[in-house]
């Protein structure tokens, strides 16, 4: 008998969008939303925000400890190997057409990378490890290229001798980028780098799960983080922030939007039930960002919105809220938010679907059927 055609009278109640629901064992992360805690192989984020590198991260994700100084040069090194683009993908983000974003020209580069890949059909947990590092290496560099790209301006190099954020803030504005910059971006990376079965880790476990490729389910990993209710939220908030205009405007702005019962992006979250450990961060991050640059605004608008938010609804800022602030201090452009956000979690996107591999079991759940029952098929000739 099949599980999708009879409803169960003896299951519970429905369970909107699987909440709640434990579908595998994981050692990479846990998550605490009561207590908003966040811990990546048993580390708290906040003793790792600002002690450890995002390269160290990814080498934390992929391999189940911190790596020792000889083990996180040789990450550093095969990184550096790995971000300058082959000619065919270059030439693609030549003739992407103008409207094709950052999400999509991920997506896009992706999959031709997957094509040019020499281990592409391999998955020994060696291979598969190196194309880790290979996605990890490239695409920031595929990012910054078609930012740049849309500005009319050439791709810029990767430069040896820097870090991997700072690498991508050199090849996204072209001048090499403070120390403060450097440092923020990095934070944010580690910040963004794993959060437990999130909708696009699902979506890239799911598709390992059925042991297709690693490219392929990276590719399904940046498909969902493409929509606005995963990926787009701190972009929104860029957006809702432009349209404020001014410090006078954002009390006022937050208390209409509440009155006409309109979402404000950047607050609240399925999982934490108090501030968001990561937000913790990222508003000191924009605040001394801001500072740096000699111009608070964007800062100073999220902080009083924050204060509105809270004093109205008693909501608390996520993940998405002061990194919106933050990204526009570095010079990232808002269309591209999503695809920062993509270019961290690589590593947690790929230390899962690793994971999926080592264990694997195929993920089917199934459906409430709510349907009607008992029909018989009446001749055409009835149907009027």
């Amino acid at each position: 008998m099949s599980d999708q055609t009879v409803p169960d009278a003896k299951a519970p109640g429905p369970a909107t969008g699987m909440e709640g629901a434990v579908v595998a064992d994981s050692s990479l992360c846990f998550i605490d939303g009561q207590k908003g805690q966040l811990v990546y192989r048993g580390y708290d984020i906040h003793d790792l925000a600002g002690r450890v590198s995002f390269e160290e991260t990814a080498w934390l994700l992929w391999n189940e400890d911190l790596p020792t100084r000889s083990q996180l040069q040789e990450l550093k090194q095969e990184l550096g190997r790995h971000r300058a683009l082959p000619g065919p993908v270059l030439d693609l983000l030549r003739v992407l057409p103008d409207r094709a974003g950052s999400m999509e020209t991920l997506r896009s580069a992706i999959s031709l990378l997957a094509t040019l890949d020499p281990e592409a059909g391999d998955m020994t947990p060696a291979a598969n490890r190196n194309k880790a590092a290979r996605l990890t290496a490239a695409m920031p560099t595929i990012l910054a290229a078609a930012v740049r790209r849309r500005n009319g301006e050439e791709p810029v190099d990767p430069d040896a001798d820097l870090g991997h954020a700072a690498n991508f803030l050199w090849m996204l504005n072209g001048r090499r980028p403070s120390e403060t910059a450097a440092q923020a971006l990095d934070m944010a990376l580690v910040l963004h780098a794993e959060h437990g079965f999130n909708a696009s880790t699902f979506s890239a476990r799911v598709t390992a799960a059925t042991l297709s490729d690693l490219h392929s389910a990276v590719i399904s990993a940046i498909s969902t983080l493409k929509g606005p209710l995963h990926g787009g939220a701190n972009r929104e908030v860029m957006e809702t922030l432009e349209t404020m205009g001014s410090l006078e405007n954002v009390a006022a702005a937050v208390r209409d939007k509440l009155s006409r019962r309109e979402k404000i992006m950047g607050f609240g979250h399925r999982v934490y039930k108090t501030m968001d450990p990561r937000a913790v961060h990222l508003k000191k991050m924009a605040r001394d960002l801001g500072h740096d640059a000699g111009d608070s605004t964007w800062y100073d608008m999220s902080a009083l919105m924050e204060e509105t938010v809270m004093a109205e609804k008693g909501l608390y800022p996520n993940v998405d809220f002061y990194s919106a602030a933050a990204y526009r201090s570095l010079g990232i452009p808002a269309e591209s938010y999503p695809a920062v956000f993509a270019c961290s979690r690589i590593s947690g996107w790929t230390a899962h679907i690793m994971e999926q591999y080592a264990h694997n079991r195929l993920i089917r759940p199934r459906a409430r059927y709510t349907g009607p029952m008992n029909r018989t098929v009446r001749p055409l000739s009835e149907r009027g």
